[in-house]
């Protein structure tokens, strides 16, 4: 069992320690048998630890980074890179309806989006017994035993594992072949993740029930989970998981692209908690978060004896994942080991370098919009009119001569046309119909309407 603080990490031994008894004290706290951490950062798995053994008894076996346990539903986040990168191989769109592949469901108007980003309005769980604990059956066993829809299509959030069982049966059927033998081809050793299997193999930790009221352990059972395997079976180790979070990061590796990584990481659905401010979102297959502003994205898991947890920032790519091996009791450690991680090593911003392009300057400056006054910037390659962020600031990429397009915020796709007077000059910019002028209502400039004759008074 761990007492102190790994060897070879690459953070300060400060950090090393502070991260160590953050996790040595979750775990007491807890009562987990044995769980293992780790952080990373660009692209690589820069601190580490576990705590405990792989059965929770004192004596036993330590659990390490190459201990394996169940990740559960970060199972779902695998599948959905599957079927994006079918998308992205033009072999389905977003908008196509599930029976338009997988024909004979209840669900089948459901769209691949909906399904996704838990907006279906499927039901959560099967109909039969609790699927995590026993043996599971058939695809078409599965789908003639379903209810189906608990909510209209796209009304609101709700989350399904029988989703993403479908989801599998998707894959599996466009490829020929397994959902995880697709996985295993395209996404896991493309990544060099050889430690993420649908059973366990080799050192692998036991799945565990702590008793509520007692510090005894009673063993959770362990099965192929078939259809629904694609919802949460696969396990995996704090190495590889790490790798994963590096993906999620922007480390991609070509197994898809970054616009296609960044598109999943688009909110579709919101969950609504009563009484909460609205900081958790579903994308497509991803969990993501918006907590005053950084945004996050991951995902948790959890099966009977195992928790799990994955989270990243999606700017800076920094993450953490945690594994333990307790059907219930682990706390919010995985952002807490992220946030100590960022407070105590945060990153050196890039050096500033002149990087501006000057055949813009004639545009920077101050711009109207009726009364109201904007300030145009060149930033890097793009012209930045006013606070993105704020109001209807927006920054917007050149697309040819005189030509824009806005790349986030309310002008988000739409055009700027840079439109020009006689002698050459910008006259005024046309945003997307709208008229920015040098000055409040030029009435040298065509403004839709037309100014007043008699001028301002």
């Amino acid at each position: 069992m761990s007492s102190t603080p790994p060897r070879g990490t690459s953070v300060g031994d400060s950090t090393a320690r502070h991260l160590h008894h953050l996790l040595a004290t979750e775990q007491r706290r807890g009562r987990l048998p044995s769980i293992t951490a780790g952080i990373v950062r660009d692209g690589a798995l820069v601190w580490s630890d576990a705590i405990g053994t792989t059965d929770g008894r004192a004596g036993g076996v330590a659990a390490d980074t190459d201990t394996q346990y169940r990740m559960g539903s970060i199972t779902k986040t695998f599948v959905a890179v599957a079927v994006m990168r079918l998308r992205d191989a033009g072999r389905l769109d977003l908008l196509d309806r599930f029976e338009d592949h997988v024909p004979g469901a209840k669900f089948g108007a459901a769209t691949i989006a909906q399904l996704l980003s838990h907006g279906a309005g499927l039901q959560a769980e099967t109909n039969g017994p609790w699927w995590e604990r026993t043996p599971g059956g058939t695809w078409d066993e599965l789908a003639g035993s379903l209810v189906g829809q608990r909510f209209r299509a796209g009304r609101r959030f709700h989350y399904t594992n029988v989703g993403f069982a479908a989801l599998g049966e998707l894959v599996a059927r466009a490829h020929g072949t397994d959902w995880f033998d697709v996985v295993r081809r395209d996404l896991l050793e493309p990544l060099g993740m050889t430690r993420t299997t649908t059973r366990p193999s080799g050192k692998a930790a036991q799945g565990l029930a702590v008793h509520p009221f007692a510090d005894v352990l009673l063993p959770e059972p362990e099965h192929d989970a078939g259809a629904m395997a694609p919802a949460g079976q696969l396990w995996t180790t704090a190495q590889d998981l790490a790798r994963w979070a590096a993906f999620a990061g922007g480390d991609t590796a070509e197994v898809i692209s970054p616009d296609t990584l960044a598109e999943m990481y688009e909110p579709h659905t919101v969950n609504d908690e009563p009484g909460q401010a609205w900081t958790t979102a579903h994308g497509l297959g991803w969990q993501v978060w918006n907590l005053e502003g950084t945004r996050y994205a991951g995902h948790g898991g959890s099966m009977p004896g195992f928790l799990a947890g994955l989270r990243v920032q999606t700017e800076s790519g920094d993450g953490v994942v945690t594994l333990t091996n307790t059907t219930s009791g682990l706390g919010p450690v995985a952002p807490a080991l992220l946030a100590a991680y960022l407070e105590r090593e945060p990153r050196t911003p890039e050096p500033w370098h002149a990087a501006g392009d000057p055949s813009a300057l004639e545009l920077v400056g101050t711009w109207h919009w009726g009364p109201s006054v904007s300030t145009a910037k060149v930033v890097g390659e793009h012209l930045v009119l006013g606070e993105p962020g704020q109001a209807r600031g927006s920054r917007f990429e050149r697309v040819g001569p005189d030509e824009w397009v806005g790349l986030d915020g309310y002008h988000t796709g739409e055009p700027l046309r840079v439109v020009r007077s006689a002698d050459g000059a910008p006259s005024h910019l046309d945003l997307a119909s709208f008229r920015f002028t040098r000055t409040p209502y030029d009435p040298a400039a065509d403004v839709p309407g037309g100014v007043d004759e008699g001028g301002w008074r």
